[in-house]
């Protein structure tokens, strides 16, 4: 019998196995960012997959979450670097590493975003290796290390740790507490071998990884890759059949777990008052009354295929002129590693074709394009993708996409279409989703196109 999962479901299989532990979650980005707000301290959830994933089981755990912080108000709300959140209603402690503006360059905007995820992506930007960043890069997860081992230290602890940028800590957390139990989930790709070996420091990286109990991927096919290079760069025994690898005594689990969503409670914030109330403003802000609508929500980052998403827009107007005055797209998409020149290009293109399509097809009160910077709140976004006849994902690649996810979850009326990139993880699921090649403008417009005039049973 085929079982199904919800949050209480794997709340009291993690309370079973948990209980009598320490449970820390590490991770880059922090759940809750507190920041300065026309002079008062405003606290808002972060945003990210990871966060929207593990906060509902952190909040029932009350466990310890540690990560960097990102907040101009973040220490003014810490006491001896901690802070119980969320802020009305506390469940969990938050514990600050505190990085300095060097360490934030050479780390995070350096070896993590200009040399892994590039790299791991395969969205044809050069990634950028320099020495100088995996000195950082070591130097910020052996940090990490040593503010869990302070919380753990004497005790029984499980460290779950989050994505690439830490995958070094378990290595130097393990030389201080041995007998720790230490997990990393690898919420992006992991690519080929053949794109995996350009790596300079990949040997390093792999020995360190092999230091965990259990690693887990979004997909089985990224398991097999990350197989793949243990068996060309370490001296381990790889047992393809149990799914685990034994290297220098040690022996670690590979496992694909897809991440997902609390659906129950994104349905539930679906169906509040509040949501339907924020329905109403922002169609009476945005002009969206009379108008099939169609959402995009991202992250400004180049795998997102925004440009390749805006392009299809464009397209569909081309060849259904018809749809002039009749269709919306609206794209939330906040800013993100501006700091990086990549990022400022991609900023700029994306402006550039936002201005372009609306100066071409504008009439009167109407633009066929609707771009939100501003950060909206999850009642906010839920309210958009209630308003939307369709969901649109153009990832070029990625581990799996929440945005895909909580879309379905808020569309209790069973309306709404999504149509989804073949190049997410999500899509191995979604099958009945419009499945589409990003790369392909004619064949993206043309489910679009599909998605806003097909029949109501449908």
């Amino acid at each position: 019998m085929l079982r199904v999962w919800n949050k209480k479901s794997v709340l009291d299989i993690v309370r079973q196995k948990l209980s009598a532990k320490k449970f820390v979650i590490a991770s880059n980005r922090q759940p809750y960012i507190y920041k300065f707000i026309k002079g008062k301290i405003e606290c808002s959830r972060g945003p990210g997959g990871v966060i929207t994933a593990l906060d509902p089981v952190m909040q029932e755990l009350e466990g310890l979450w540690i990560s960097s912080s990102s907040g101009d108000a973040d220490r003014f709300v810490a006491q001896d670097s901690k802070v119980k959140v969320p802020p009305n209603d506390s469940k969990y402690t938050l514990k600050y590493v505190w990085l300095s503006k060097e360490e934030n360059l050479g780390y995070y905007y350096g070896y993590a975003n200009q040399s892994i995820w590039p790299l791991f992506h395969l969205a044809f930007v050069r990634p950028f290796f320099d020495n100088s960043y995996w000195e950082a890069y070591k130097r910020v997860n052996q940090k990490f290390a040593q503010s869990i081992y302070e919380e753990i230290k004497g005790k029984e602890a499980v460290v779950f740790v989050q994505d690439y940028h830490l995958a070094l800590v378990s290595r130097y957390l393990k030389e201080m507490a041995p007998s720790v139990t230490t997990m990393l989930f690898w919420h992006i790709p992991w690519p080929t071998y053949d794109i995996f070996r350009i790596m300079p420091q990949r040997r390093q990286f792999i020995e360190n990884i092999l230091s965990y109990d259990l690693l887990g991927f979004q997909i089985r096919y990224f398991c097999n890759n990350f197989l793949d290079a243990v068996a060309h760069e370490a001296e381990a025994k790889i047992n393809k059949e149990s799914m685990s690898v034994e290297s220098k005594g040690c022996v670690l689990a590979v496992k694909a777990y897809p991440i997902s969503v609390d659906f129950e409670g994104i349905e539930a914030q679906a169906k509040s008052p509040l949501t339907q109330e924020k329905m109403q403003s922002l169609k009476e802000e945005y002009n969206l009354d009379n108008c099939k609508i169609l959402v995009g929500l991202d992250r400004i980052d180049y795998t997102k295929g925004i440009p390749e998403r805006l392009r299809a827009v464009d397209k569909l107007l081309q060849l259904h002129p018809e749809l002039e005055e009749k269709i919306v797209f609206v794209q939330i998409g906040e800013m993100s590693r501006i700091h990086i020149p990549r990022y400022k290009q991609l900023n700029d293109e994306i402006n550039s074709l936002v201005e372009d399509i609306n100066f071409k097809y504008s009439r009167g009160s109407w633009k066929p394009v609707v771009f939100i910077r501003t950060h909206l709140n999850f009642n906010e976004i839920l309210a958009l993708y209630r308003l939307a006849d369709a969901c649109v994902v153009t990832s070029l690649h990625d581990g799996m996409n929440l945005v895909a996810k909580e879309f379905v979850c808020s569309r209790f009326d069973n309306r709404g279409v999504l149509v989804l990139s073949k190049f997410t993880g999500v899509s191995r699921e979604f099958k009945d989703a419009l499945i589409i090649n990003p790369y392909s403008e004619e064949e993206t417009a043309n489910a679009l196109y599909q998605s806003i005039t097909m029949l109501k049973q449908e």
